[in-house]
């Protein structure tokens, strides 16, 4: 299930989980959230990054593993294998 993130339209009309901005795991079947739970303010949808989980170096380990190469630039059109 996909995690959506929401948060008020109008600060002045809500409470602090919505003003902060809240997390809501909802199914793709299921609408939009369009009020607050907490206090039935107006909320909006927000566009957040993806998460495609781990880091740099799981992924150099990974490209690494699957026989890739790093490159690592040294100059104008020089370059360093790492690996």
């Amino acid at each position: 299930m996909p995690i959506y993130e929401y948060q008020s339209e109008k600060e002045t009309k809500s409470c602090d989980y919505c003003r902060a901005g809240f997390e809501c795991m909802r199914r793709l079947s299921e609408p939009p959230l369009t009020h607050c739970p907490e206090c039935g303010a107006k909320i909006r949808k927000l566009i957040s990054v993806a998460s495609i989980g781990g880091s740099q170096s799981s992924f150099d380990d990974r490209a690494k593993s699957a026989g890739f190469h790093k490159l690592k630039k040294l100059g104008s059109g020089e370059y360093e294998k790492q690996y």
